[in-house]
């Protein structure tokens, strides 16, 4: 009876985070590779195949230019080959074999860079599209900035702030929903802010500085955050302010920006170790949120899709080898010399990159197994 328990509670498992995380991915990964696939044809780069997953085909089929698509058995990923790659991460061919009209390899530095980008690109223009349906159709969720309870000891009591107070600004940002005040101190402990609140009519200026505080994520783990120690039950007086086309996309792109922003400074106070890097989640984790998300509704599922398709995007601009941003270093230099860069050495790069790929997903991949206690 263990056995069978066990096994339907994979089931389950699998049912109710693994789908969802699943149809994230491949969301994410074809939109992701179709930025390649596009921007390749336009620049007159051939495109052999166009792959989501990796290994032996679950099922393929030719366009009209002989482009494979293919659906792998692993889903975990994708990539697309260009003519003239020898492999899907895309390192050149024998350079002694003649080049052929459409190779990738032998196209312009700049029309390599433009291909190589527009994955990235089109992860973003994916969140911007995500974020902006969302304030069309749904509306951007909007709670008053108005302090409901003010813990003792916090950084807001021993500035003044009392409550019933509202507050219309921090260093000059105009707030309009308590979100905004979460998301402004979040990154910014143990630095002092001006703030300007409204009490009993009258107009109130003073300096808070938020502390650092460790908060539960929602992996089960916890996170460093700056906090001024207010809060309030948003639900009480949330509302959903739906926007028109031109203000969604103005929004969309803010939104974008911020999911950027908050990820690039993560990253920066991982690597100078201010934060640990027990907050990475792998597959595992990544699962889990995906399941939360899809428990709660479809437009949450959606969210979920937009700021991972951010984080995806921003990730492959970093500068390793074997990632989209590794292969612009390489074209850089290129550039500068005049020359691309010896196959063994882009070889010998392509292994150390994949060896840093394999050491961060291991070691996220630990993190969702500790986390979730799974074994």
């Amino acid at each position: 009876m263990g056995i069978f328990s066990a096994g339907a509670d994979w089931i389950m498992w699998f049912l109710s985070y693994g789908v969802p995380f699943l149809a994230v991915l491949t969301l994410i990964v074809f939109i992701h590779e179709l930025g390649h696939f596009l921007v390749a044809r336009w620049c007159g780069v051939n495109v052999e195949t166009f792959s989501i997953g990796f290994g032996r085909a679950i099922t393929s089929w030719y366009d009209r230019r002989g482009t494979q698509w293919k659906i792998g058995w692993i889903p975990l990923g994708g990539y697309v080959k260009f003519q003239g790659d020898a492999n899907a991460a895309s390192l050149p061919a024998d350079s002694q074999a003649p080049a052929k009209p459409g190779d990738f390899h032998t196209s312009s530095v700049a029309r390599r860079a433009a291909v190589v980008v527009a994955g990235p690109l089109a992860n973003f223009v994916l969140a911007i599209g995500i974020f902006a349906v969302s304030f069309v159709i749904v509306g951007q969720p909007i709670s008053s900035p108005v302090v409901e309870e003010v813990r003792p000891g916090s950084a807001a009591e021993a500035a003044g702030i009392l409550p019933g107070d509202r507050i219309t600004m921090i260093d000059g940002n105009e707030i309009t929903s308590f979100t905004q005040i979460q998301r402004w101190v979040a990154d910014r402990a143990n630095q002092e802010l001006s703030v300007t609140l409204e009490r009993d009519g009258r107009e109130i200026a003073m300096r808070v500085t938020p502390r650092t505080t460790e908060v539960p994520d929602s992996l089960g783990g916890t996170v460093e955050l700056g906090l001024l120690g207010i809060s309030k039950d948003v639900s009480q007086d949330l509302v959903y302010d739906r926007k028109n086309p031109a203000e969604a996309l103005v929004l969309g792109v803010s939104e974008t920006y911020f999911v950027l922003e908050r990820t690039l400074v993560y990253v920066k106070r991982m690597i100078f170790g201010e934060v640990s890097p027990d907050g990475l989640a792998g597959p595992l984790g990544i699962a889990q949120i995906s399941g939360q998300a899809a428990s709660v509704s479809l437009a949450a599922l959606f969210h979920l899709a937009a700021v991972l398709s951010v984080s995806i995007g921003l990730i492959n601009l970093f500068p390793i080898p074997m990632l989209d941003g590794g292969h612009l270093v390489f074209y850089a230099v290129e550039a500068v010399r005049g020359k691309p860069l010896a196959q063994n050495v882009q070889e010998m790069g392509f292994k150390v990159g994949l060896g840093l790929v394999l050491m961060l997903m291991l070691m996220a991949t630990w993190n969702d197994i500790t986390r979730l206690d799974l074994f």
